[in-house]
């Protein structure tokens, strides 16, 4: 089953008013995408980057060309740092990024919403990736972290990951998929069998180790116990799923790609696509509230040029994620490290429209899943070529239940970009006053209603 999310690593202001309140947005999702974009050049070329407002309208840059037609659907949050240690690193920024700490010495904020807002439901955190543990990646290069210096490597496999949520088929690719339902009680059941013999294994183990191994350990035993708490909610989800229960009854998962070619190039974009399926079915029938999806890692040898149906497709050129992210001191059009870089990044923000695209189509209440719930884009460095930690490229989508306006380019002026974390969170029903280091309030002027 894997590890899952661990127990509430702090209390943070007063949850417990936050919670009372039925306003907000009911669901969020990190979009994780690596190797920055091209931001500020090391010659100090502008940043291609970022959107601007421009006579009441959003003038979007040629990376965010993508999401033309959801501009009125997003915030395009310009200038927020993630401060200056491992300035210029992409392992540094990758630590920083939902933590908000130095040496990802905290808590993710993923992590801490799954342990707040979102612990009643059956699975309070589902963290899905593509490719992200090719070639035994580990440590540094996820970004989910449930205690302070421990991050944990997502599900990989779109199958595991929907054989986990669901008691359905996976089936090969239809032009229509309906959405899915929890595991019957008899395979709860099971389950929560195999948790009992495994919790009192490793707690008898536990003992017997060293303090480095026995921290290690202690981690993987707090995840176990969330499942197993988790499991015994199942029937309680914490808010009422936009999809009938009828509609969920049946759950398929349109995916063919098989375990011999899951870390080829040539399919990493149909793995991409089913991770965002499986998340927005557990989403839409209520199965989770707290989502990360993770899209390769930093410092890439994905090799995009292989990628089928992309603008940057050329089978007889190996052109890697991090190769053409070193494109040089300036922008250069004549590079085409840079000109393959700036249509890799354009694909990063198409599949990000697509999942916006996903959670638009599925009505709920008087609007669409889109309307009660946050998506943010991120990367773990702002321009791939300096590695910079200034300037920060995140976007965030969404009216959170309308406590968010969108359709409109925030300046924030150099902010630690906690205060976007800790507004975030605040959407989400948490209110917290900051989150991690040198983030003292949530973002003013993010959360309108």
């Amino acid at each position: 089953m894997g590890a899952a999310v661990a127990a509430p690593f702090s209390t943070l202001l007063r949850p417990e008013l936050a919670r009372a309140s039925g306003h907000g947005a009911r669901r969020v999702i990190f979009f994780y995408f690596p190797d920055g974009v091209a931001g500020r050049s090391q010659d100090g070329d502008a940043s291609l980057w970022e959107a601007r407002g421009s006579g009441g309208r959003i003038v979007l840059s040629e990376q965010l060309e993508p999401l033309a037609g959801f501009e009125d659907r997003c915030v395009f949050v310009n200038g927020l740092q993630m401060g200056g240690t491992d300035e210029g690193s992409h392992p540094g920024g990758a630590k920083k990024l939902l933590t908000n700490v130095d040496g990802g010495n905290g808590q993710s904020l993923d992590q801490f919403l799954a342990s707040t807002v979102g612990r009643s439901a059956p699975f309070p955190h589902l963290y899905l990736g593509a490719q992200a543990t090719v070639n035994g990646a580990s440590g540094d290069k996820f970004v989910s972290y449930p205690t302070a210096g421990t991050p944990t490597p997502p599900e990989d496999d779109p199958r595991r990951a929907f054989a986990r949520l669901f008691d359905g088929s996976v089936v090969a690719p239809t032009p229509e998929s309906p959405s899915g339902d929890p595991a019957t009680e008899l395979e709860l059941r099971r389950q929560r069998s195999v948790l009992d013999v495994h919790l009192a294994e490793l707690t008898e183990l536990s003992s017997r180790l060293g303090r480095a191994e026995k921290r290690k350990l202690d981690v993987h035993l707090e995840s176990l116990r969330t499942i197993e708490r988790g499991l015994s909610r199942m029937d309680m989800p914490p808010v009422d799923p936009p999809v009938s229960s009828a509609s969920c009854e049946d759950p398929r998962l349109a995916y063919d790609v098989s375990d011999e070619t899951r870390f080829e190039a040539a399919v990493f974009g149909r793995i991409l696509d089913a991770q965002m399926d499986v998340m927005v079915q557990a989403m839409a029938c209520g199965l989770t509230r707290v989502g990360v999806i993770q899209g390769g890692h930093h410092t890439s040898e994905l090799i995009m040029s292989h990628i089928p149906g992309s603008e940057m497709y050329d089978p007889g050129y190996a052109m890697r994620s991090h190769q053409a992210s070193h494109y040089g001191a300036r922008h250069d059009r004549s590079n085409r490290n840079f000109v393959d870089y700036l249509a890799q990044r354009r694909w990063w923000v198409a599949k990000y429209r697509a999942l916006l695209e996903r959670l638009a189509a599925i009505p709920e209440g008087d609007g669409t899943m889109l309307d009660h719930t946050l998506v943010l884009l991120c990367t773990e460095v702002s321009d791939g070529n300096t590695h910079s930690h200034r300037d920060m490229p995140f976007v965030l989508a969404g009216n959170a239940g309308g406590t968010i306006a969108t359709g409109r380019v925030m300046e924030t002026g150099g902010r630690r970009h906690g205060d976007l974390l800790a507004a975030i969170a605040t959407a989400m029903g948490e209110p917290l006053a900051g989150f991690g280091w040198d983030s003292r309030e949530a973002l003013p002027g993010l959360i309108t209603g």
